[in-house]
């Protein structure tokens, strides 16, 4: 059997990931008491059962009763049972933002903010955390981008090392993207923006690659960036980080910039370890630079 307790932060999307795990199979129960976790377990492990993957969901709502979640646990492993944590987190500042959208309180907030509840709910929630065979950071997620997370760890077990790449090109006439890790800059490469018949194309189309990658400049900088991101991946997964943003910019967001994060994602995207996507942020955005030539 397969047995997997679904956790994390309020707000980081285990409801959703609760029904994706309906979906590849999983019979799935939302905040169960924390006293039935272990009968439970051990029901659904029996020779004849017909449950083969479960998936518990547990949380804060659990209140006070969470603190015995340590014992349940220690008493499934001296039991032999096989268990798996997945832990979804968020960035407080994303957590804080969705609970305004949804203009819900946070569970241990009361009467103060939502940050004291999310900081509140950190310090609960830190000795899962610190089992967990899987962290899943949501912050940067789309939902199908969930997903395929989801369904790589436990449908194609796939190795994860609970580490998402995110691949940002942008222009750095609209700004610096406040959650860069890596910031990468491109404009030491000629611009297409002011070769006649280029300027409104962008760099997911052949011209633009073709005119960009053209300079041998193009092709050392992207080998050495290769290089580095390689180099830095397992090191970030040892120390312990699931959010990695690699921000490669240019003027304006919408040629240099757009080529080269794409080179990059083709040459990251078919390892496995690590769950990887690509964003082109400022690409919709006007093409008047102005007067400066960079």
């Amino acid at each position: 059997m397969k047995f997997v307790i679904l956790t994390g932060m309020s707000g980081a999307g285990k409801s959703t990931a609760l029904k994706m795990m309906e979906d590849i199979g999983y019979f799935c129960v939302d905040n169960l008491p924390i006293a039935l976790i272990e009968k439970f377990a051990e029901l659904a492990d029996l020779q004849d059962a017909e449950l083969q993957k479960v998936a518990v969901g547990v949380d804060i709502r659990s209140g006070q009763t969470l603190d015995e979640l340590q014992n349940v646990l220690d008493r499934l492993k001296q039991k032999g049972e096989r268990f798996d944590i997945l832990y979804l987190d968020s960035q407080d500042e994303v957590l804080v933002k969705r609970y305004k959208e949804t203009r819900r309180s946070h569970p241990l907030a009361g009467n103060e903010r939502v940050d004291k509840g999310i900081q509140m709910e950190r310090k609960r929630l830190e000795f899962l955390r610190k089992q967990a065979d899987y962290i899943v950071d949501t912050s940067n997620m789309l939902t199908r981008e969930l997903k395929a997370e989801l369904e790589k760890i436990f449908v194609r077990n796939q190795n994860y090392q609970n580490l998402f790449i995110t691949i940002v090109s942008f222009g750095f006439k609209y700004g610096i993207p406040t959650d860069s890790d890596l910031v990468f800059d491109v404009r030491f490469l000629p611009n297409p923006y002011y070769v006649e018949g280029l300027r409104q194309k962008t760099g997911n189309d052949r011209e633009i690659r073709e005119y960009v990658m053209q300079f041998p400049e193009a092709g050392q900088f992207l080998r050495k960036l290769e290089d580095l991101v390689k180099f830095l991946i397992p090191n970030y997964i040892v120390e312990g980080k699931t959010q990695l943003v690699i921000s490669i910019g240019c003027t304006g967001g919408k040629h240099r910039s757009v080529t080269l994060a794409n080179a990059l994602y083709e040459r990251l995207a078919d390892r496995e370890g690590y769950g990887i996507k690509i964003e082109h942020r400022d690409i919709q955005k006007d093409t008047h630079y102005g007067q400066r030539n960079i």
